[in-house]
């Protein structure tokens, strides 16, 4: 959560911290602000919006300050206000720190700091670090003794930057759980935590790792642990470009996301199948063959999107390999004292490789002597750093906050590494060349979907009003009903449900009556009767029925009010394919309604705090 970036160097810090605050803006947006340090003078501005309004209220003609900080909030301690807003300062308004993350043991902290006669303007967790910082400060008269100090007595996460007027020509930045990345430029350094504040003006970084912090000063920079060790810093590659994080003519990220999975889709398997023998080569995972040929049992966790893409994972596997799988949300499985043994194989699912409960699973399954494999998105973030091995989905980056790009790219993934389970087991050549064959026309296949875009259109003008909808599929399709509920509760604001389609007679068939769209995702399989009979049990009871079907089903039109046509597929691949017309459904009724579809309330795009 929240977006950090802090700059020195030759040019005029405000365009470069306020441009960089834009690209990350996905990762909060209820408030923002800069300090930035000119004339040995502390200046700070901050309020209560988007960064487009810290634009224009920022006099960049009449600051001319080389280094500063900034930040752009998404709110947990704290509501969205001014006072509440980053970044905060010491007492003696001469220190400020910006800060991503959780300070758990803040309460006891600001309570001895008020004893000792220090106050605080805000309610966040942030100031209380700030103020102690500057506390100490005044003891040590160092300021990257004061950081140190200061943090090794605080519990909870943090990526921090911080500034000071004592020591104008320096920026402090460090890490414990949320991320930290140091772009390394010609006589110049940006720190942030997202390297897509960085990359229009380099592509050589440094990840720092969790309990590392670095000192960064125009003539370079040192790398050491908060227990004052040195470290060295190893400068890597981003693999990605400006034009990847740009709009590209379309309307939205979210949108152009939507548009590019083709691509996506194509990148997550290219370079992998093996279609001439029906197998994979995944390179991530060359040193875990044995351990995944021999495995009894895989459990696959993650959050919100990614946990979808788990369950598809789920259904691949067990059908292709013969293993048991169990997914499991990330958030409740340290908390558990889930039953895990040296035999069993984690997975962990992750686009931005940063989420904190992710994390906080992975470490539990590795304490108990797992085998921790990632499934990420981002090169270098923390959870391709934590596992033990991984494969990359090669999505490109994600910036609009609903994923859709990534959430196809990891079940193409998913149904890669469900292949190689397969053929290690009892999985036929000709099987394996036959899905193989399947996963390589899924590009040309989503183009054909996307052309529907203009019916998709017409149902969302139709329904986006409705205050309820229902989402009903069974087998692969019922992770994909999650989905589609998801995508519109989180970018419309619209209350939706996913449900499997049989279970809707245990309960959810109470609501249906003519002003309760039901989305059905009804494409041909062996339980493509039952989901049918499902149908005409709504269509008895007056509902809307919005039916995702396998092209030349004329049946589906005698039943349903809307039918939205999809290519014919192999069962287990047709979550690819089906989920575009549930973004593109969902995308256009939230446009009706005039939400913000990139960056919906109470949401970001990385969750990085319990």
């Amino acid at each position: 959560m929240c977006g950090i970036v802090g700059y020195i160097g030759k040019q005029k810090a405000s365009h470069i911290l306020l441009n960089g605050l834009k690209r990350m803006e996905y990762r909060g947006y209820d408030s923002a602000g800069w300090a930035m340090i000119e004339n040995e003078k502390l200046n700070l501005l901050k309020n209560i919006g988007k960064v487009a309004h810290l634009d224009r209220l920022t006099p960049h003609d009449m600051i001319n300050a080389t280094v500063g900080i900034a930040h752009t909030r998404w709110a947990t301690h704290g509501f969205p206000n001014h006072l509440n807003a980053h970044p905060h300062m010491d007492n003696s308004e001469n220190i400020a720190v910006v800060h991503n993350g959780i300070i758990e043991n803040y309460t006891a902290l600001k309570t001895k700091l008020q004893k000792d006669g220090y106050y605080f303007n805000s309610d966040t967790d942030t100031e209380v670090l700030a103020v102690f910082i500057g506390a100490i400060y005044e003891k040590v008269q160092d300021l990257e003794k004061a950081v140190r100090i200061a943090l090794s007595e605080i519990d909870g996460t943090f990526g921090i930057a911080v500034l000071s007027s004592y020591e104008p020509e320096k920026i402090i930045c460090a890490r414990h759980g949320s991320p930290m990345v140091l772009g390394i430029g010609d006589n110049e350094y940006i720190v942030a935590s997202d390297a897509a504040a960085i990359i229009q003006h380099t592509n050589q970084v440094v990840y720092l790792n969790d309990k590392e912090m670095a000192i960064i000063t125009r003539d370079g920079f040192v790398t050491k642990t908060i227990d004052n060790e040195n470290t060295e810093p190893i400068i890597e590659e981003i693999n990605f470009d400006l034009a990847q994080i740009e709009k590209g003519g379309f309307d939205h990220f979210m949108l152009k996301e939507i548009h590019e999975q083709p691509e996506t889709v194509f990148n997550s398997f290219r370079g992998r199948l093996l279609a001439d023998v029906g197998n994979v080569k995944l390179g991530g995972l060359n040193n875990m063959m044995d351990k995944l040929r021999k495995t009894k049992r895989i459990i696959i966790t993650a959050c919100g999107t990614s946990w979808h893409a788990g369950l598809v994972g789920e259904y691949m596997i067990e059908q292709m390999a013969q293993i048991p799988v169990e997914v499991e949300y990330a958030s409740e499985f340290r908390y558990r004292n889930p039953i895990i043994g040296p035999d069993d194989v984690v997975f962990a699912i992750s686009q931005s490789g940063e989420t904190l409960d992710t994390l906080a699973a992975i470490k539990e399954a590795r304490q108990k002597g797992a085998t921790v494999i990632g499934i990420v998105n981002v090169v270098g973030s923390t959870i391709a750093r934590e596992t033990e091995a991984g494969v990359y989905i090669h999505a490109g980056p994600e910036i609009g906050v609903a994923s859709t790009k990534a959430f196809t790219s990891q079940i193409t993934v998913l149904s890669l590494i469900a292949l190689l389970l397969g053929r290690m087991r009892n999985l036929s050549q000709p099987e394996g060349q036959a899905i193989a064959e399947a996963i390589m026309e899924l590009p040309d296949k989503i183009r054909q979907v996307l052309a529907t875009e203009k019916e998709i259109k017409a149902i969302a003008e139709k329904y986006y009003e409705n205050k309820n909808f229902l989402y009903l599929g069974r087998g692969f399709n019922y992770p994909l009903a999650l989905e589609g509920a998801l995508k519109l509760k989180e970018i419309s604001y619209i209350h939706a449900e996913g449900y499997p389609a049989a279970e809707m007679k245990h309960g959810p068939i109470a609501l249906i009556d003519e002003n309760m769209p039901v989305v059905f995702i009804a494409t041909k399989d062996t339980i493509y009767d039952k989901v049918f009979s499902n149908i005409e049990e709504v269509k008895a009871r007056k509902g809307k029925i919005i039916a995702i079907a396998t092209e030349g089903d004329e049946r589906i039109k005698k039943v349903a009010d809307h039918v939205i046509y999809v290519p014919e597929v192999m069962p287990m691949l047709n979550p690819i394919l089906s989920a575009v017309p549930l973004q593109l459904l969902a995308y256009h009724i939230a446009l009706k309604l005039e939400c913000d579809v990139d960056q919906p309330r109470n949401l970001a795009k990385s969750v990085t705090v319990e």
